[in-house]
C-alpha cells in the first residue's frame, strides 16, 4: 500500500506547492472597479479549488486559500470559517491596518506545504481594509481564530509563508508528531 503525502494530495488537486516562486511574490492588486471581471474570475477560481480541497480533508476549524496558491499572483483570498452555514469571507486587495498587541501563538498549517505544521504568534484581533467590486473600501475586525485565517491569507499575498512568522530558532514539526500534541488549529482537524 503506497502512502500519499498531504502534500501530494494537495499537488494533485492544484494547490501550488513550496518553493514555487509565485508563493514568494507579493500579489498584484486589482482595479477596481475597472477589473471586476477578473477579480470574479480569480474568485470563482478560489471557490472551485476550496471546493475541491474540501472533498479530500475535512476542515472542521476552517479554511482559507490565496490566489497565488492557485498559480494566480493577484490580490484576492477566500476564508471559510467555522461552521456549515458560516458564509466564505472574499478578500480582494486585503490590507492589515491595525493590530492588537494582545497575541497568542498557535500551530498553523498551510495547503501549500501540508507535510508540517508551526508555531506561529500572531495578534489577537486585525482590522483589514478590502475592496469591494464596485471599488468602495470596506473596513472589518476581526478577532482570535478568525483573525489569524485572515492574517495567514493575507500574508500569502504579500508573499510570506507562516514560517516567516515563527519565532528565530522554532522550526515546523511533521504533521504526524503535530497530531501527537492534541493540539488544533484552523487547517487541521
Amino acid at each position: 500500500m503506497t502512502v500519499v503525502q498531504p502534500s501530494q494530495r494537495m499537488r494533485e488537486i492544484g494547490v501550488v506547492q513550496y518553493g514555487a516562486p509565485v508563493l514568494a511574490e507579493p500579489a498584484r492588486p486589482f482595479d477596481l472597479p475597472a477589473e471586476r471581471e477578473d477579480a470574479e474570475h480569480a474568485v470563482e477560481m478560489l471557490f472551485a479549488s476550496m471546493e475541491r480541497i474540501g472533498q479530500v480533508h475535512p476542515f472542521a476549524k476552517g479554511m482559507g486559500l490565496a490566489a497565488p496558491q492557485i498559480g494566480t499572483g493577484r490580490a484576492a483570498a477566500t476564508v471559510q470559517p467555522p461552521g456549515r452555514d458560516t458564509p466564505t469571507i472574499v478578500l480582494l486587495n486585503p490590507r492589515i491596518t491595525a493590530r492588537s498587541e494582545e497575541a497568542d501563538e498557535q500551530y498553523e498549517g498551510c495547503l501549500s506545504f501540508f507535510d508540517v505544521r508551526g508555531m506561529v504568534p500572531r495578534p489577537l484581533t486585525i482590522t483589514v481594509e478590502t475592496t469591494a467590486l464596485d471599488g468602495t473600501k470596506v473596513t472589518t475586525v476581526y478577532e482570535r481564530g478568525l483573525a489569524r485565517l485572515i492574517h495567514h491569507e493575507i500574508d500569502h499575498l504579500d508573499g510570506l509563508l507562516y514560517t516567516a512568522r515563527m519565532r528565530p530558532g522554532v522550526e515546523p514539526i511533521p504533521v504526524e508528531e503535530y497530531r501527537q500534541t492534541g493540539r488544533t488549529w484552523a487547517y487541521e482537524q
